[in-house]
């Protein structure tokens, strides 16, 4: 990718850290790191990069960068199943992962986010629209760009028994060997690695409001849409006022007020979520709050669901036992009611297999009839898609036919009144001759 006469390098490794799990009972899981190091970061131009493929337990991923953000002031990053469009109908996939933007100057102060999530032929990317702030991605006093190169980590873990991947995890690993300073990871010695030239989806002339590639299924559009909706929301810059500020802090105290497991069960995250961003962006004379303190409080929510989640899991294991005698009374009568009710059931279960024989037919009927709804629904998206573009294009020459119009007004008029002055004429020579 030729930028400004720059070159984008990218450097990639990929390391598997362990295998979790049982092998014997054929549980053992990959916990797999991804590097990435883009050069020239800040010249580039293209509004999408992809990564090259990697495997993870047999199933193939691929990383999505958005340098300048998917249509917010925020560097978004996405995890995309890299093979889905060949995986068969009803294919799902789950993943445990964790990105990070590496500090350069410290890895401990490193930006980190992770999540699990199931991906399906509906969602095949996941990931992060609102992952760091464009304004302290390129902030000088972090080491985000150390000189205009990127370091982007990704941890991908299919198991879902064990958590393994959270913001300490991300920080230590290998925090003794590189302590982050440019390059110790990414000398040209290091016989996995290789240095090839991206391949990023290019959009013509991006408006900065409508950015959509046409290609893509509907539901990702949607998804994407959204989530960069969120972010762009919660960085719009709206003043909130001392008395909202109050009402934010109020929420807050009484959240705090709150046990740890009563929070978590009363289910009052997103208010919480709202009151932190009022606080974090509330202005007042004497209430200036510094970067470190914004930040606190805008990560301070995830921090009291993660504490409150802890304490909900702390309760649960200490009445474990209880709740395993409780399990095991019920299943025990369940199990005495089903032995009487089994004779029964094999009579109903034949019944049943004879109804579901006859409606086979109507089944086989009712997915083709969806498959071709489904298709008919994507052609209609395709046709109105392009049928805006052609409309805003249509709007913007609006004033030069509307204009055009106007002077063929005129003309037609002059016309029509040198024709009548002609007219005129010959009649006077018609009455002299």
């Amino acid at each position: 990718m030729d930028v400004n006469g720059l070159i984008t390098k990218v450097t990639w490794k990929i390391e598997v850290l362990s295998d979790v799990g049982s092998k014997s009972m054929g549980l053992n899981r990959q916990l797999t790191k991804v590097t990435w190091r883009i050069e020239n970061f800040s010249s580039i131009k293209d509004y999408k990069l992809c990564s090259e493929s990697f495997t993870v337990d047999d199933s193939k991923w691929q990383l999505i960068i958005y340098p300048r953000g998917n249509n917010v002031g925020f560097l978004s990053i996405f995890l995309r199943v890299a093979d889905s469009a060949a995986l068969a109908s009803g294919w799902t996939r789950y993943a445990h992962f964790g990105f990070a933007v590496i500090d350069q100057f410290d890895r401990e102060n490193s930006k980190t986010l992770a999540t699990k999530k199931e991906f399906n032929a509906n969602y095949p990317i996941r990931g992060f629209g609102s992952f760091l702030p464009l304004t302290e991605l390129r902030n000088p006093k972090r080491g985000y760009l150390l000189n205009d190169a990127c370091l982007v980590e990704a941890y991908v873990f299919t198991g879902r028994t064990v958590d393994m991947i959270s913001h300490e995890f991300i920080v230590k690993t290998d925090l003794d060997q590189r302590k982050t300073k440019e390059g110790d990871c990414f000398k040209a010695a290091i016989g996995n690695q290789k240095t090839t030239t991206t391949k990023p989806v290019e959009v013509i002339n991006p408006s900065p409001t409508l950015a959509i590639e046409l290609e893509q299924p509907v539901e990702e559009d949607m998804n994407t849409f959204f989530t960069s909706l969120e972010s762009e929301l919660s960085s719009s810059g709206i003043i909130y006022s001392k008395e909202e500020a109050k009402e934010a802090l109020a929420k807050i105290n009484e959240a705090l007020n709150m046990t740890p497991v009563d929070l978590n069960d009363s289910g009052k995250f997103s208010p919480l979520k709202q009151a932190f961003m009022i606080l974090a962006s509330f202005d007042g004379s004497s209430t200036t709050l510094t970067i470190e303190q914004t930040n606190e409080l805008l990560g301070l929510e995830e921090r009291l669901k993660e504490l409150a989640n802890r304490a909900a899991k702390a309760v649960q294991d200490k009445n474990q036992l209880a709740a395993k005698e409780s399990i095991k009374r019920t299943m025990t009568r369940s199990l005495e009611s089903s032995l009487i009710r089994y004779n029964e059931v094999e009579t109903e279960v034949k019944q049943v297999d004879q109804i579901l024989a006859a409606l086979h037919e109507e089944v086989v009927e009712a997915q083709k009839k969806r498959e071709k709804m489904l298709a008919e629904r994507n052609g209609i998206y395709r046709s109105c898609k392009e049928m805006k573009m052609k409309l805003d294009a249509l709007g913007k020459e609006w004033a030069v036919y509307e204009a055009t119009a106007r002077v063929g007004e005129e003309e037609e008029k002059s016309v029509e009144a040198e024709w009548g002055r002609i007219k005129d004429f010959m009649s006077s020579i018609n009455g002299k001759i």
